[in-house]
């Protein structure tokens, strides 16, 4: 067949959105993800998951309902599910991108001693827990080195309140034969500042430690306006 000239009938229904992809793409690759706006990042992550749609009404709507390209990835499956043109293989290639995002920042501070590449901790612990709607109470277990040894969520809580039970910690701590804790816990509220409630359950979880020889570097909660270090906050 001869070559499709350009105001022939079949170029003429071809959809709108091909040229488009095309042309997000080649600016991705030629100028990197710096020059694209947080809608455009979700264009780009959607292609896969929407073969035969535009996918930037989609970018769109999910960035006016959620804030950012971070807060669309974070979001729970069923907030997602809310926004019109969202389904389960767009929610899977939302939550892949926020996992390989955690995958990256963890890989960062699991080889290197952890309290000098604090803000590499930061970096990690922020994009896992930030933009959660539930409260997670998440340890930091580390070597005599201050190296990770292990990273876990101890528990998950409602949008306000999470149970911590001290002496399961520190039990926990011992089992893993650590060292040293980092406590990090999130406000869905936004707000990081510390709570009384949160200043004693450290305290609790401080002394316990301390009698056991482990010692506790740090709480550190986390929310979408940022964070709060109980050390820097002489809370410890």
């Amino acid at each position: 067949m001869g070559k499709r000239e350009t105001g022939s009938p079949d170029a003429a229904s071809e959809p709108h959105y091909l040229g488009h992809r095309e042309r997000l793409r080649q600016r991705f690759r030629e100028n990197g993800h710096e020059t694209l706006q947080d809608y455009e990042l979700l264009e780009l992550l959607l292609f896969s998951a929407i073969k035969r749609a535009d996918t930037k009404p989609i970018a769109k709507a999910l960035i006016a309902r959620f804030g950012s390209f971070a807060e669309v990835v974070s979001a729970p499956r069923g907030r997602l599910l809310e926004v019109k043109g969202v389904g389960e293989r767009v929610v899977d290639e939302l939550k892949l991108a926020h996992a390989l995002a955690q995958r990256f920042l963890k890989s960062e501070i699991s080889t290197r001693e952890t309290l000098s590449s604090w803000n590499a901790v930061l970096d990690y612990i922020r994009t896992a827990m930030a933009f959660s709607d539930r409260e997670e109470f998440r340890v930091l277990f580390l070597d005599k080195k201050n190296a990770l040894i292990a990273d876990e969520v101890q528990q998950r809580g409602t949008v306000d309140h999470t149970p911590v039970y001290p002496r399961e910690v520190v039990k926990r701590a011992l089992e893993l034969s650590a060292s040293a804790l980092v406590l990090v816990h999130n406000h869905p509220s936004g707000d990081p500042a510390p709570s009384e409630a949160d200043i004693r359950m450290t305290r609790q979880i401080g002394e316990i430690a301390t009698a056991m020889g482990i010692v506790l570097h740090d709480h550190v909660v986390v929310g979408r306006s940022g964070h709060a270090s109980f050390r820097s906050l002489k809370l410890l």
